[in-house]
C-alpha cells in the first residue's frame, strides 16, 4: 500500500552545503522529519556539485518519512557563471551585464532539457534566450 503523502517542499540549495539552519529547518521542521537525515542524504548526493545552486524536491509522507529528488541547476543560475557576472541587471533591456556564445546557450538547454516542459532541443534554447534576455544577458 502507498504512503500517504503529506507535502511536497522545493529548496534551492547550495550542493554539498546543506546545514539544519534557515532555509531547510524553517522549511522542513513544521513538518516533523529528521533534518540531519535530509542535510547528510543532500550533501552525499550533491557533493560533486559543489558551489552550484541544486534545486531539491521532497516528498513528505504522513508517517514523517521522506524522499528528495535533485534537479538540474536553475537556468538563471548556469547562464550567471557562463557570462561569468555576479547577478542579472536590474533593467535588463537597457543595461546589459554579460554575454553568452550561442554555443554556451545550447549546452545549457541541454543540460536544462530533462526538468523542461518540452523534449525539443530548440524549444528548450529558446526558453534559455529568453532568460538571458530577462537577465540583461547579451547572446553573441
Amino acid at each position: 500500500m502507498a504512503k500517504k503523502v503529506r507535502a511536497v517542499v522545493t529548496l534551492q540549495i547550495p550542493a554539498g552545503a546543506a546545514t539544519p539552519a534557515p532555509p531547510v529547518g524553517t522549511a522542513l521542521g513544521p513538518h516533523g522529519i529528521n533534518i540531519m537525515d535530509f542535510v547528510k542524504g543532500y550533501n552525499e548526493a550533491t557533493k560533486n556539485l559543489t558551489g552550484q545552486i541544486i534545486p531539491a524536491k521532497i516528498t513528505i509522507f504522513e508517517d514523517r518519512s521522506f524522499t528528495f529528488v535533485t534537479k538540474t541547476p536553475p537556468a538563471s543560475d548556469m547562464l550567471r557563471r557562463a557570462a561569468g557576472i555576479p547577478k542579472g541587471s536590474a533593467k535588463n533591456l537597457q543595461t546589459m551585464v554579460g554575454s553568452v556564445t550561442r554555443a554556451q546557450i545550447r549546452e545549457i538547454a541541454q543540460t536544462k532539457l530533462p526538468d523542461l516542459n518540452t523534449n525539443d532541443i530548440d524549444d528548450a534554447i529558446r526558453s534559455i534566450e529568453g532568460s538571458a534576455r530577462s537577465m540583461g544577458i547579451e547572446i553573441k
